[in-house]
């Protein structure tokens, strides 16, 4: 950890300058934990339903879950209405959070559709009275993640995060591509740059950061504070110990995923945890030859021990690391 601050969020010194991004079904406790270990710089809550978050069913529990070791914990949020937004983030202030997130960027229909996500941004005043409502309540900053727009022809980021910061927001990340987008496209790297020079509180940029030379260029060209890396961590974790895959040994690959099974064993139990870890455990295998008949066998795998047995046969099997890695199968110890 660096001894200065790279930045601030109000008064809550930031140590770093890549971040995992907020990924429903993919940012929960074990993965997040592994990454703020290996140097990603806060730790995003996956996104919350406001209402939900009041006497919380388990699967909403497991993602408020957190341990002291990551703060600052970041508890991101969703919703529309400004005084069920309120009682979710005075709650999110209870249960501990350093910072309340409001999440403007999600694109999926179910959400956006009903004027939540990057369906709020559909309603500038409705961010403003969100934002002014919270910042003056919570003792905790309050920022928001957003994307360029609606669309093409209602890109009003400009607009959305000039009024986060006007009233209270701490900081803002832009994902730089529209709802309708999706993930697809390229991200226009311009409009983070803009939203750099037009306000006053930090910016995290967000899109196509996938190798860690990305980081520094992402930075270097937007004048941003920090950048969230998404897709391109999941298989890769070790991007924020500023590593690419290829230069990740077997060894590494093989400790990381039994430790990351064995954090999902652990919280969520073997059969949940299993089904979970299992696209993961894709992502983590992606680049070495397997047949198709050896990843469907593993991707399928229903106990933890079957799983493990196959694991272990392919890290015996496996001779072709990625590129600049190297293969150590070392001892079987590890049964989680």
């Amino acid at each position: 950890m660096p001894s200065a601050p790279s930045f601030h969020v109000g008064l809550i010194s930031i140590h770093g300058d890549a971040i995992l991004s907020p990924m429903d079904g993919f940012s929960d406790w074990p993965f997040r934990s592994l990454c703020r270990e290996l140097g990603s710089a806060m730790s995003y809550t996956e996104f919350i339903k406001a209402e939900d978050i009041f006497n919380p069913p388990k699967q909403v529990a497991d993602k408020l879950h957190y341990e002291e070791d990551e703060r600052p914990v970041v508890i991101q949020i969703y919703g529309d209405d400004p005084e069920v937004m309120l009682a979710a983030a005075e709650r999110a202030q209870e249960l501990g959070a350093d910072i309340v997130d409001i999440n403007m960027g999600c694109p999926s229909k179910t959400i956006a559709n009903r004027g939540a996500g990057a369906g709020l941004m559909r309603t500038p005043l409705k961010v403003a009275r969100i934002f002014k409502l919270l910042s003056a309540s919570l003792e905790i900053p309050l920022t928001g993640k957003i994307r360029l727009g609606w669309d093409d022809d209602t890109r009003n980021y400009p607009l959305i995060a000039r009024i986060v910061e006007e009233n209270g927001g701490a900081l803002i990340a832009l994902h730089g591509r529209t709802k309708a987008q999706g993930y697809g496209g390229k991200a226009n790297w311009e409009a983070i740059a803009e939203v750099k020079d037009a306000v006053n509180i930090p910016v995290i940029g967000n899109g196509d950061v996938k190798t860690v030379a990305d980081i520094g260029s992402m930075k270097e060209y937007t004048g941003c504070d920090a950048v969230m890396i998404g897709r391109a961590a999941i298989g890769n974790p070790w991007i924020f110990s500023r590593l690419d895959r290829g230069q990740v040994s077997f060894e590494q690959v093989r400790e990381m995923m039994l430790e990351h099974l064995e954090r999902n064993l652990a919280f969520y139990g073997e059969q949940i945890g299993l089904v979970l870890f299992r696209k993961h455990a894709a992502r983590y295998l992606s680049p070495y030859p397997l047949s198709k008949e050896t990843r469907k066998k593993l991707l399928t795998s229903k106990q933890p021990e079957e799983f493990l047995t196959l694991l272990y046969e392919i890290i015996e099997s496996v001779n072709l690391p990625p590129e600049g890695g190297e293969y150590h199968p070392g001892p079987r110890s590890r049964t989680g």
